[in-house]
């Protein structure tokens, strides 16, 4: 596998500073919050060894909203007023406001810099039904699934609703009931037996989501990053294969666990072929749902070859046990120089 290289662009500032974020109030905070760690700790090794010139300091968002700042604990309004030119915010937050695309948003309109997708795409890519429709509209196909709200799965018409989501799995594979707007497998539940779909479907709807039911399609679960942005030097990053260890599928324990999934990278398991469709199919995602900088898109890889993408992450994670910083290593990539370039792509932003 060829090595990536870090092409010019993006010249940081005299002295650039960056705040690491992380935190917020999903259910996903604590992975946001070793994320963040792991990035600090990266960018001042780099600092430390003159490879970058830069200030690194480490912003918490708390779960009330306020921001744990070098200034002390500010207001986000008081926060971004405390922002200069000379900063970039590095996301490293995951789910709810600080990845569905309110945060950018608001960045956006104080004029602040920062890592990773815009509100659009962010917005897009955690809502998981928008993001099969394009992946769809890009060829890149998606198991069979079927959105559900309240309304849907109440009353007279739950039979009905029963009936078209067994109908999805005509080979009886089973199906992941999810939320739609999740992550880090969340609340995501492997049904197997039909008579318990409608209850799964209820847990997800009464945290106040809407489900999403997929085919399960049985198979290998795979992952592809992806790097820079569309129109200039975009390029996808080796395939990682992931085996969990103790569990059917990658739930949460398989996901941060010490005795978690293995991930293999490059994958030993997916024919040299398939491997390249499913790197096309990756940049084809990150292009169709307008992202920027990085992302990683997920699929899983029938035995056949098939292969079903199951959703595009704008804030992959960034913890030791993440894949992202997995596949920029078998490129050739170290963990301090992609946090680097995600700060010069970052700054390449118009």
């Amino acid at each position: 596998m060829s090595s990536l290289k870090i092409n010019g662009g993006g010249v940081p500032p005299a002295r650039e500073i960056v705040w690491v974020v992380s935190g917020g109030d999903s259910s996903e905070r604590e992975v946001s919050l070793r994320s963040g760690a792991a990035v600090a700790k990266a960018l001042k090794r780099a600092a430390d060894t003159g490879a970058w010139s830069g200030a690194v300091h480490s912003v918490t968002i708390t779960e009330e909203g306020e921001w744990l700042t070098p200034d002390g604990a500010l207001s986000e309004l008081d926060a971004l007023r405390a922002l200069g030119d000379e900063h970039t915010c590095f996301l490293a937050l995951h789910g709810g406001r600080g990845e569905d695309g309110r945060l950018q948003a608001v960045l956006e309109a104080a004029g602040v810099r920062y890592t990773g997708s815009g509100p659009a795409s962010s917005a897009l890519c955690m809502d998981k039904r928008a993001t099969r429709g394009v992946l769809v509209d890009e060829g890149v196909p998606v198991p069979p699934g079927r959105l559900v709200s309240a309304l849907s799965a109440e009353g007279p018409d739950a039979s009905t609703l029963l009936q078209e989501l067994v109908d999805l799995s005509p080979d009886g594979a089973g199906w992941f009931v999810k939320p739609n707007t999740g992550g880090s497998s969340e609340g995501v539940a492997l049904v197997r037996d039909p008579s318990e779909l409608l209850p799964a479907v209820a847990r997800v709807l009464n945290s106040g989501d809407r489900a999403l039911v997929e085919a399960r399609v049985a198979g290998l679960e795979v992952s592809v990053g992806v790097l820079g942005v569309k129109g200039s030097d975009l390029r996808a990053l080796p395939t990682v294969e992931i085996l969990p260890q103790g569990s059917e599928w990658f739930d949460v324990q398989e996901k941060y666990s010490e005795r978690g999934a293995v991930e293999v990278c490059p994958p030993e398991n997916v024919a040299p072929d398939v491997d390249e469709r499913l790197r096309m199919a990756a940049l084809r995602a990150h292009v169709g749902a307008d992202c920027y900088g990085h992302c990683r898109v997920d699929f899983i890889v029938s035995d056949s070859g098939e292969f079903f993408a199951l959703e595009v992450n704008t804030i992959p994670g960034m913890t030791e046990r993440s894949l992202l910083p997995l596949e920029a290593a078998a490129s050739g990539m170290t963990y301090d120089a992609l946090c680097l370039e995600l700060l010069r792509l970052a700054r390449t932003r118009g």
